[in-house]
């Protein structure tokens, strides 16, 4: 009887639904969103008949909202106050962002400087420095710009290397970059790859910078980054953090995200296995620093567990 009720549904699902190709938009290969991107897709892929969902690697956060916007993604990864810009059409954006919408919030994002140079052990000490910035049109760029200037540290007080995580790993490895800013879940993949070879460290970004930062973005909040957490890194390190977020187009239909929604919180293990933090992504916790308006199928799949 139960493989009967299973056959019944993926045929009411498909005769609902057809063929739906979903683009994933994630970010860099050694960050965090690639393999979560990946993890969703199978998860689509293997529970939604019909549904042909790929992960694709972009530029992230920002990237990915104009690739929305151009009709070239329909699901992405990005962080929770490039959400907001975009919905706003302000700093980032020059124009409102008004195809993304809200489908779940993720997990933490902690603002991660590494560096392998001793002589760098405050932000202020990035004057006079290579520093990579992430790549151009991420939230990781932005996020950037608003610590060194908060920090007093001007655009010819250093010298700014557009990369992507791995790139920049790469780049502190070979010694041609002195520092590099990382917001992804913890541990990154890409330092703890070059902890194995070098003596990495994370530089705090605490007291009056962190007081700083969080009186001007209210989505900022304090984060510990725990010893032991890179091996090289043997104290607490507080920063700041940012959430990630899942967002959908809005040409997508209600029904198919409110079953994208629901496979996914039905397979989490499959998101634990693709990475550490997939033990902080839970249906319960999806709307915690949610930035912008919900998509409709989100919002039904929400009300319906009772999560508000």
């Amino acid at each position: 009887m139960k493989k009967i009720l299973s056959l019944l549904t993926v045929l009411a699902t498909s005769v609902l639904f057809g063929t739906t190709y979903v683009n994933i938009g994630t970010g860099g290969t050694a960050g965090t969103y690639y393999p979560l991107g990946g993890a969703f897709a199978e998860i689509w892929n293997n529970n939604i008949s019909g549904v042909n969902a790929t992960a694709e690697s972009t530029g992230a956060s920002v990237a990915n909202v104009n690739m929305m916007q151009n009709g070239d993604l329909e699901v992405a990864i990005i962080q929770n106050d490039v959400a907001s810009y975009a919905e706003q059409g302000i700093i980032l954006f020059e124009a409102k962002a008004d195809t993304v919408k809200g489908m779940a919030s993720l997990y933490e994002e902690p603002l991660q400087c590494i560096t392998t140079d001793p002589n760098i052990k405050t932000i202020a000490d990035l004057k006079g420095k290579n520093v990579a910035v992430g790549a151009i049109g991420s939230g990781t760029n932005a996020n950037v710009n608003q610590i060194l200037e908060a920090a007093g540290i001007g655009a010819g007080d250093y010298r700014p290397q557009h990369l992507s995580f791995a790139e920049a790993a790469n780049g502190l490895r070979d010694g041609q970059v002195d520092a590099a800013f990382i917001v992804a879940g913890v541990p990154t993949s890409a330092v703890i790859d070059l902890a194995t070879q070098k003596d990495v460290r994370v530089v705090a970004i605490d007291g009056e910078l962190a007081a700083k930062l969080k009186e001007q973005y209210s989505y900022f909040t304090d984060y510990k980054i725990d010893g032991g957490t890179y091996s090289t890194q043997t104290d607490d390190v507080m920063t700041l953090t940012v959430q990630s977020m899942l967002v959908v187009s809005s040409t997508v239909s209600e029904d198919m995200v409110y079953e994208m929604l629901k496979t996914l919180f039905e397979n989490t293990d499959r998101i634990k296995a693709a990475h550490s933090v997939g033990a902080s992504i839970t249906a319960e916790t999806a709307l915690e620093g949610m930035s912008v308006e919900l998509h409709p199928g989100a919002k039904k799949y929400f009300d319906e567990k009772g999560i508000n």
